[in-house]
């Protein structure tokens, strides 16, 4: 007799491609529809040469005497990247390393024609900058759209368009790798997808896009102990790039959200305590007074976890989230207190524009001209890692070779007190500095280090 057949689960046959237009699947319809759109940028920067290591030397100062043939001179350096171009009017998203300290900024479209462009923005805490063609002469240019960088899927096919390695236009496939990639670069608003698409040096400020041809991304960094691909590439999501393309596009302000409130990510031992079967959410440790938060009925200890439905891991993810929300929106957390979840309506504010009592710039014989402070408010405080109830004014700017500059004095001080006098206020600073004194005693605040210097007048 023989023996029962097992219940065994039919074997999946690969199918074969059978028709013409089977064998023919492709991704050139998307590459068609897209490329146009995508350019080529060239930044042209002034670079010092080294000196010489002979420039100073007493031996060969005798046969060439001081007449700066060791001295440095300037030389014409060009970076080259890529970018996208989001409106018809000739508006172009990139990396803001990409043009970062150009003379001179020029783009190439995909059919070879180029035009000059002016930067409108240089937005350093997204590393994006808004390029603008300076003569469109009535050109329509080729737009791309933006697709919901929120709807993308880790497994997701996307193609990379950009100019690696300044060899031309050049597209790459490959799949979502991963969400909210942190650690990257510097960046105030890290979230960003990674890829195993092929990105090299050159397609940073180029298109990541779904297969629809849709703006998902904009590749902006690659992990390599090389310099080339191997396959760990990342983009910022469009859903922020969008925003800074929008500012460009009607003038060059971004006008961002201010929670007020500063956050920690929760671990393990904060999820068990607060009984969180696992732990992810952005939890409040500090509350700016008078703050979005504060008026919104947070306290320390309350653990967002969504924002509009959308998932919160950690800190960042919540900072990302909020970013890409238009100011006035009336926008829904969810929020775990006292073990109970709840959703509660928050409408979107930016941070407080400081007025002008509260700025000061010195001019004159001052020991302090050259430069610009603003006395500290929770939003600036929070914005450089300080209290909130932090006091003195942080200098703002610096102009080069003024006497500020040759004290030694960086953007970013806080300057704590001038000879004694709290430096409480931007108008306090801009008195006591304006005075003629045989020495300063200066008190500041640098790196998170507090340092005492004394100057001659």
């Amino acid at each position: 007799m023989a023996p029962p057949v097992a219940n065994i689960a039919p074997v999946a046959i690969p199918v074969v491609p059978e028709t013409e237009g089977q064998m023919k699947l492709t991704f050139a319809p998307v590459v068609k529809s897209v490329s146009p759109s995508v350019v080529n940028v060239y930044a042209t920067r002034i670079e010092q040469r080294a000196a010489s290591p002979f420039a100073n030397d007493p031996f060969f100062s005798r046969f060439f005497g001081n007449e700066g043939r060791f001295q440095s001179r300037p030389r014409e350096s060009q970076a080259l990247g890529s970018g996208v171009i989001v409106d018809a009017g000739g508006v172009i998203l990139t990396n803001r390393h990409v043009i970062e300290g150009a003379t001179d900024v020029r783009i190439a479209l995909s059919d070879g024609r180029e035009f000059a462009v002016d930067v409108v923005i240089e937005d350093q805490q997204t590393d994006l900058a808004v390029l603008r063609i300076r003569e469109p002469n009535g050109t329509s240019f080729p737009a791309i759209s933006f697709a919901d960088s929120d709807a993308l899927e880790v497994g997701d096919l996307v193609l990379a368009i950009g100019n690696p390695f300044g060899v031309g236009q050049t597209v790459t496939s490959g799949i979502v790798s991963a969400l909210a990639r942190t650690g990257v670069e510097r960046s105030d608003y890290e979230f960003f997808i990674q890829t195993d698409a092929a990105i090299n040096p050159g397609n940073s400020g180029g298109a990541l896009v779904d297969l629809s041809g849709r703006l998902v991304g904009i590749n902006t960094a690659i992990y390599s102990q090389t310099g080339g691909s191997v396959g760990i590439g990342f983009a910022i999501p469009a859903n922020m790039a969008r925003l800074v393309a929008e500012a460009g596009v009607a003038g060059g302000q971004i006008v961002r959200p201010w929670f007020g409130a500063k956050m920690q990510a929760v671990t393990a031992d904060i999820a068990a305590s607060l009984g969180m079967p696992a732990p992810h959410g952005a939890l409040i440790t500090e509350v700016a007074p008078d703050g979005p938060a504060a008026r919104g009925g947070f306290v320390s200890g309350d653990v967002i976890l969504a924002v509009d439905g959308v998932r919160v891991d950690d800190p960042s993810s919540f900072n990302f989230r909020l970013a890409t929300k238009p100011i006035g929106q009336v926008t829904q957390l969810e929020r775990l207190r006292g073990g109970a979840t709840e959703t509660v309506s928050f409408s979107v504010e930016a941070a407080p524009i400081a007025s002008e009592d509260m700025r000061a710039s010195i001019g004159g014989n001052s020991r302090f001209a050259g430069s610009s402070v603003q006395q500290l408010t929770a939003a600036l405080a929070e914005a450089k890692g300080l209290p909130y109830d932090a006091k003195g004014v942080i200098i703002t700017a610096i102009e080069p070779g003024s006497a500020a500059d040759q004290m030694g004095l960086r953007v970013d001080d806080i300057i704590l007190s001038l000879n004694n006098v709290p430096m409480d206020t931007a108008r306090v600073f801009q008195t006591t500095a304006s005075n003629r004194v045989r020495t300063w005693q200066i008190i500041l605040q640098r790196g998170g280090k507090v340092m005492q210097s004394i100057v001659s007048g």
